[in-house]
């Protein structure tokens, strides 16, 4: 059950990778509808809506996730990736996928604020869970 905590971590790895992929895509439509140049991809401030939300949603994931990624292997190295961990850590994964979907389709803020709350939660609960499991 402890190598269970690997799961969501490779969810969430595989949702980096398709972003990238994603970004890629919509750069290269860019440049080939005109509203980009390849030079414009040098400076990020002058990038395209479309690509520039799937770039910022990356950043996202480089943020909170590695707390993410920390406290999971703190948890399996300590014993501590029981039910309820690998419960935890899905759900997280959960909120930012959901998170991401929202920052490159309708990029609503409200919306990508709850979902980000609810998986900030969820990571707390996780580090809450490794502190009581370690004390």
């Amino acid at each position: 059950m402890q190598t269970a905590i690997f799961w969501p971590v490779i969810a969430q790895v595989l949702l980096v990778h398709a972003l990238y992929i994603l970004m890629l895509r919509r750069r290269i439509a860019g440049v080939r509808a005109g509203a980009a140049s390849v030079k414009d991809f040098l400076i990020p401030s002058v990038e395209p809506a479309p690509s520039a939300s799937v770039a910022r949603s990356i950043m996202n994931q480089f943020e909170l996730p590695v707390l993410f990624y920390l406290v999971t292997v703190l948890l399996f190295l300590t014993g501590g990736a029981g039910f309820l961990a690998v419960l935890l850590a899905w759900g997280f994964v959960a909120t930012r996928y959901a998170h991401a979907l929202v920052h490159v389709t309708v990029n609503r803020l409200f919306l990508r604020q709850k979902l980000f709350i609810a998986g900030f939660a969820i990571e707390v609960a996780l580090w809450l869970l490794f502190a009581a499991h370690i004390l």
